[in-house]
């Protein structure tokens, strides 16, 4: 079947009824009828194409950062708001009330001092007119007094006849402008708080000595010289972090890492600080069997040096400062804890920001620039850092993590590095799945994922998650903890196919319980807002990484070949049935965290049911017959008693509880 040239389809007749042959007759019905079944076909895929389109751009102006409204030019109604314009109407809407009672007693406050009250000058007026805006700063009022700073671009769209038919009217909410524009002002204050201290101390030296009108003493000189030399120091020290703040903020942060003793790194810190005036001192506790890191020394000395001038601010001479480490996993975990003034509960979420009051805890690295400039080293590094304190007056602890020297570290650091440093390629590419309800952190994610050199597709619609899963078969999904009418936790367990892929969970809620329980329920890692793209590029590969479904999975004399749906034991084939292969390829695919039984009985058996505990005991014991793997002394599949089911990572390494 053709249609203006082009190849629609096929249909094939193979005999006629009785056996008669084909006639002229029946060759022009059946010509007729191709014709007007390419014609049918042929629509059919345009209006497909159309609606696909049409859902893409609907899609595109919902999730936009900019609100976008459209009015209908003859009563002035709103005819649709994107989600960023309903945010910014929320924020001016009283309880209960429309839209378009909303517009009825709002003010619109223009640059030039001109105020419109809408509901003494109908807007189906304004709308009429034709007028086309182009960014106009426009203050939103309602009677209460709230306000909303606004840019605004309005254009009429016409008819054929010429008339405004309706008007599209975009919006930006300037309030985030307006909060960078304050922090950077506070910011500005701080750093010159800051350098104007030593600049002082060294003025007023060198001033004392250029004017003395006799000869001062030796001792004196020397002591004049003395400050002049130590402020210069702290002055270069202070440029030193500015610089590096900034290229953090920027992403041009550059790291080499190498593997590295833990225990040097940590003499060279205690020997830096000491040197440079350190008057604590330094208690090391560090394991004999503690593995190699990949780090960068120098970097990470500066991490160390700034934690441990962090502790001694924060408490007397005569208490010392701790310093420990412990292998966590793929990690190694390095504590730096004091017992000095502690940190309010309500600060410790906002305790690595770099914007802080000059003075109120001893200077422009107590404040925050310090411990925001090690937060950006170690995530650079693909690490996480942490603080925690029981409170005021009971001390604090600053943790940090680096991933342990091995295969699967350098393939972090290889990705970190080749980032920072625009040198030695892109990390492997990936298709990733970004689902998120904020349309500026989809924008920013996406942005540092095509950085990172993979493909992105992102949504704000929760209830596409099963479409898209199908449709683009993603090797990630990076997703936020909270989203509209649901948590991710919940679409983990909800969304077939979703718990066969790893799932970072994006979210500003840092509590240690919170990210317990996102770990416990299978997610593959936890990023806490606001975070770095070298971060993020980090920890995608580190959640890839092991999950090459052409590797097999390898597990003591069990070799589960993905690529071939084939299970050995001991070198022989096991036969499976298709049931039994799937259960073991879904608790292969999450080795080391529980698979829960509801989990369970969703991907495998696609619906849910009291006996949920019980048919997949059922075919785990059918399935552990046939591995040879004792219940009672089990080697691959663990039981969590009332929870579901365990099997051990290849590598032998610590499992997720």
């Amino acid at each position: 079947m053709r249609h203006r040239g082009a190849h629609v389809g096929t249909f094939v007749l193979c005999a006629k009824e009785g056996g008669a042959e084909f006639t002229d007759e029946d060759e022009d019905v059946l010509v007729l009828f191709a014709a007007q079944a390419a014609t049918a076909v042929a629509h059919a895929r345009a209006y497909r194409d159309e609606r696909r389109a049409r859902a893409g751009l609907e899609a595109l102006v919902d999730t936009s950062p900019v609100g976008v409204a459209v009015f209908d030019a003859a009563g002035g109604g709103v005819v649709s708001l994107n989600r960023e314009a309903k945010r910014i109407v929320e924020r001016l809407r009283s309880p209960g009330e429309s839209a378009e009672q909303l517009l009825e007693v709002m003010t619109c406050r223009f640059s030039d001092g001109r105020e419109i009250r809408l509901g003494e000058f109908p807007i189906a007026r304004l709308l009429r007119s034709g007028e086309t805006m182009r960014a106009e700063e426009i203050v939103l009022t309602v009677p209460d007094g709230r306000t909303v700073r606004t840019l605004v671009n309005a254009t009429p769209i016409r008819g054929e006849n010429g008339g405004v038919v309706s008007v599209v009217v975009t919006m930006q909410d300037l309030a985030a402008l307006d909060e960078i524009e304050r922090m950077r002002a506070d910011f500005l204050n701080l750093v010159s708080h800051e350098l104007r201290a030593p600049l002082t101390s060294i003025k007023g030296s060198a001033a004392t000595v250029l004017g003395a009108e006799e000869d001062l003493d030796p001792a004196e000189l020397r002591e004049f010289f003395r400050i002049i030399d130590e402020q210069a120091d702290h002055m270069r020290g202070l440029i030193g972090d500015l610089l590096d703040a900034g290229r953090i903020d920027s992403g041009a942060l550059s790291v080499s890492p190498e593997p590295c003793e833990v225990a040097a790194l940590v003499d060279r810190a205690r020997n830096t600080f000491l040197t440079g005036g350190g008057r604590h001192s330094v208690l090391i506790d560090l394991p004999d069997s503690l593995p190699r890191v990949m780090a960068d020394p120098r970097r990470t000395v500066q991490v160390l040096n700034n934690l441990l001038s962090n502790a001694a601010r924060a408490s007397v001479e005569s208490s010392p400062v701790r310093v420990s480490a412990v292998r966590e996993g793929v990690h190694v975990a390095v504590s730096v804890s004091d017992e000095g003034r502690g940190v309010a509960p309500e600060r410790l979420a906002q305790i690595f920001s770099k914007h802080g009051q000059p003075g109120s805890e001893g200077g422009l690295r107590a404040s925050g620039l310090g411990l925001a400039i090690c937060k950006g080293l170690v995530e650079a590094q693909g690490g996480r850092i942490s603080a925690a304190s029981a409170g005021i007056g009971q001390g604090s602890r600053f943790t940090f993590t680096l991933p342990i020297a091995g295969e699967s570290s350098r393939d972090v650091a290889a990705a970190t590095s080749s980032r920072s440093r625009a040198a030695g390629g892109k990390a492997g590419k990936a298709r990733i799945l970004v689902v998120d309800d904020d349309p500026q952190t989809l924008r920013y994610v996406r942005n540092a994922l095509a950085e990172a050199g993979h493909e992105t597709i992102v949504t704000g619609d929760h209830l596409r998650l099963p479409g898209i899963i199908a449709a683009e078969s993603p090797d990630l999904v990076v997703l936020d903890l909270m989203l509209p009418g649901t948590d991710g936790i919940e679409l983990m367990q909800g969304v077939a196919g979703l718990a066969d892929l790893p799932v970072i969970f994006i979210s500003g809620y840092g509590r240690d319980e919170t990210i317990a329980r996102a770990l416990q329920a299978g997610a593959a890692d936890y990023i806490v807002k606001p975070f770095s793209p070298t971060e993020l590029a980090a920890r995608v590969v580190a959640a890839l990484r092991g999950r090459d479904p052409h590797e097999p999975f390898v597990l003591g004399a069990l070799a589960i070949h993905h690529d071939e749906r084939r299970v050995t034991v001991g070198g022989e084939d096991v036969s499976l049935t298709a049931t039994e292969y799937e259960l073991l390829r879904v608790l292969s695919v999450n080795a080391g965290r529980v698979v829960t039984y509801r989990a369970l009985q969703h991907q495998i058996w696609s619906r849910r049911g009291s006996d949920e505990q019980e048919l997949a005991r059922a075919f785990i014991r059918k399935l552990r017959g046939k591995l040879g793997d004792d219940a009672r002394n089990p080697t691959y599949i663990f039981n969590v008693r009332g929870t579901g089911y365990r099997m051990p990572r290849p590598d032998g390494s610590p499992q997720s509880s």
